[in-house]
C-alpha cells in the first residue's frame, strides 16, 4: 500500500474507536439518568465475518458480517480490512467519518473490496500477502482469512485498497463498489 494512505487511515481509525465508543456510553437524560435506547457494541462471539473471493475479478473480496445474537448490536460502518503485515487499510468509498451501524439481531450486513484499485500503477509493484484480516469492530482483533481459502494461493495483490461501506445486500455492495471505482476507471466488470 502506499504511505500516504496510513497516516489517514490511523487517524480514521482513532476516529471510528471514539465514535464506537461515543454510541455505545450511556447518555444522560434531562434528569441526569441514562437513555434506555442504548445499543451494545457487537462482541467478537456475537458475529460470524465471511469473507470470499469475487467469481469475476481476482481483485475483489466479498465480505459478510452476521449477528448471530438474538439483540441488536453496533458494528463500525466500514469494514476495516488489513493485509498481511502491511501497514494501513482499505479505504472507504465513499468517503465518510466512521461511526457506529446497527446490525438487528440474526441479519447480516455485506461489503466489497477492491484489493488493487489502480492495476496500471499495481503493475509491477502491489505485493501479495499470505492473509487478510477483515475487523468490524476497530478495537477488536478480527478474523483473518488465508490466501489459499481467497482463491490466491501465491498470495492477494494489494495495491491502493478500497472497500465499501456495509450495505444491506451483496449485490447493492458489489454496485457501490463499482459506481464508486467505475469513475476512475479501475473496475472492468
Amino acid at each position: 500500500m502506499r504511505a500516504r494512505h496510513v497516516t489517514r487511515h490511523a487517524a480514521a481509525a482513532t476516529v471510528a474507536a471514539l465514535a464506537l465508543t461515543a454510541l455505545a456510553a450511556p447518555t444522560a437524560g434531562a434528569a441526569g439518568s441514562a437513555s434506555p435506547a442504548v445499543l451494545a457494541r457487537c462482541g467478537e462471539n456475537d458475529v460470524t465475518v465471511r469473507a470470499q473471493p469475487s467469481e469475476d475479478n481476482a481483485d475483489i473480496l466479498r465480505l459478510s458480517v452476521r449477528n448471530d445474537t438474538s439483540k441488536a448490536c453496533l458494528v463500525d460502518r466500514v469494514p476495516t480490512v488489513t493485509y498481511g503485515e502491511l501497514d494501513g487499510a482499505a479505504l472507504p468509498l465513499p468517503m465518510v467519518p466512521h461511526a457506529g451501524r446497527t446490525l438487528a439481531a440474526h441479519d447480516t450486513a455485506y461489503a466489497a473490496v477492491l484489493s488493487v484499485s489502480d492495476a496500471e500503477d499495481a503493475k509491477d509493484e502491489a505485493p501479495a500477502v499470505m492473509y487478510v484480516t477483515v475487523t468490524v469492530v476497530p478495537d477488536q482483533e478480527g478474523r483473518s482469512f488465508q490466501a489459499l481459502t481467497l482463491g490466491s494461493p501465491t498470495g492477494v495483490r494489494v495495491w491502493e485498497p478500497v472497500t465499501t461501506l456495509w450495505q444491506s445486500s451483496a449485490s447493492q455492495a458489489r454496485q457501490v463498489l463499482m459506481e464508486e471505482t467505475t469513475g476512475r476507471g479501475t473496475l472492468a466488470v
